[in-house]
């Protein structure tokens, strides 16, 4: 494996490690664990304990302005309320979450810069290169917007939209930025059927991936008006809304699909190959997931995987396109 490729791999990873960052942070409900920027809590090393807080130096401005853009009255927040409600777990994970963000600009940046070396060798792999950093910085202000509009219903849609492609382009860098890119060649009518049927599955799964982000619109709205302890209930509200059950019931296509793609695959004489699967047990996972999801409740922990599985699963299936071809003989 080359060098270049071990980067844009880092890249790929740390912007699936972000994501899974950010899912934390908002099944937690840990937005306002650092209520300032780009200090937390005036520090640039967040607190572990109330009483390591200077509350005479905090902007308490900063903190209603954040508290309001979260659906809260700001009128509330006072140095008292802040010094009831610090919650170090809350703290340390909105903290995290910023920490992980650093990795994907720095090695977004460092993948394009390389880029530049291999232009001649690959125009297009430097083309996409140049093109990943600025989906980072795009979706960096998208998110900093995000924050500022409150949650704006839609903006959480495009913010999601615009990381699984950044996802895609990372995936392509990564297959693409070596000397022998790997492939797998199908032949025959089945392989044709194969090939087509394993595009189906990644559209289906990307369009599945763009109502879950409108589904997390509607929870982040629970969350504001039901409480975030009531997340046993909150199916119950979700039902009401025509996206969840689109959304709910779209999978079922996604865990049909993959089913006869890997039933195909075991048939060809190719066989299974490491993709496939990694395809089959992310299926399999999130399938099993969103019945928790469906049946018990939205709970946290399921939440965060979900959203994990469903930016792997994203990527791996984008790497089975690129790497897959049908070849009529």
């Amino acid at each position: 494996m080359e060098r270049f490729q071990k980067l844009a791999i880092a890249a790929l990873i740390s912007v699936l490690l972000l994501l899974f960052a950010g899912a934390i942070v908002r099944a937690t409900g840990s937005g306002l664990g650092c209520p300032d920027w780009p200090t937390c809590w005036g520090e640039l090393v967040p607190p572990t304990s109330v009483e390591q807080i200077d509350f005479d130096k905090i902007d308490l401005e900063k903190f209603r302005k954040k508290a309001e853009r979260f659906g809260r009255d700001p009128a509330e927040v006072t140095r008292d309320s802040l010094r009831d409600e610090f919650n170090p777990l809350h703290t340390w994970v909105e903290y995290i979450n910023r920490l992980c963000a650093m990795p994907v600009g720095i090695l977004s940046m460092a993948l394009m810069i390389a880029s530049f070396w291999r232009r001649k060798r690959s125009g297009v792999v430097c083309l996409m290169s140049v093109s990943a950093f600025l989906l980072v910085l795009i979706n960096a202000e998208l998110g900093r917007r995000v924050v500022l509009s409150g949650l704006k219903p839609g903006m959480i849609t495009l913010h999601v939209g615009l990381a699984i492609v950044l996802l895609c382009v990372l995936v392509y860098v990564s297959w693409k930025g070596c000397a022998d890119p790997v492939r797998r060649v199908l032949t025959g009518r089945r392989g044709k059927a194969i090939r087509v049927l394993g595009i189906v599955v990644f559209g289906l799964t990307v369009a599945e991936g763009v109502l879950g982000a409108q589904v997390r619109e509607l929870t982040d709205e629970l969350a504001k008006s039901a409480g975030s302890d009531e997340r046993a209930l909150w199916t119950q509200e979700l039902e009401k809304s025509g996206v969840y059950l689109v959304h709910r019931s779209f999978s079922w296509l996604i865990v049909v699909g993959a089913a006869a793609l890997l039933f195909l695959l075991r048939k060809s004489s190719g066989g299974i190959w490491w993709p496939d699967k990694m395809i089959g047990f992310l299926v399999g996972s999130l399938l099993v997931m969103g019945v928790l999801l469906a049946h018990v409740g939205v709970l946290k922990v399921v939440q965060v995987l979900h959203v994990g599985a469903a930016a792997l699963l994203v990527s791996v299936l984008f790497f089975w396109v690129l790497a897959t071809r049908f070849q009529d003989v």
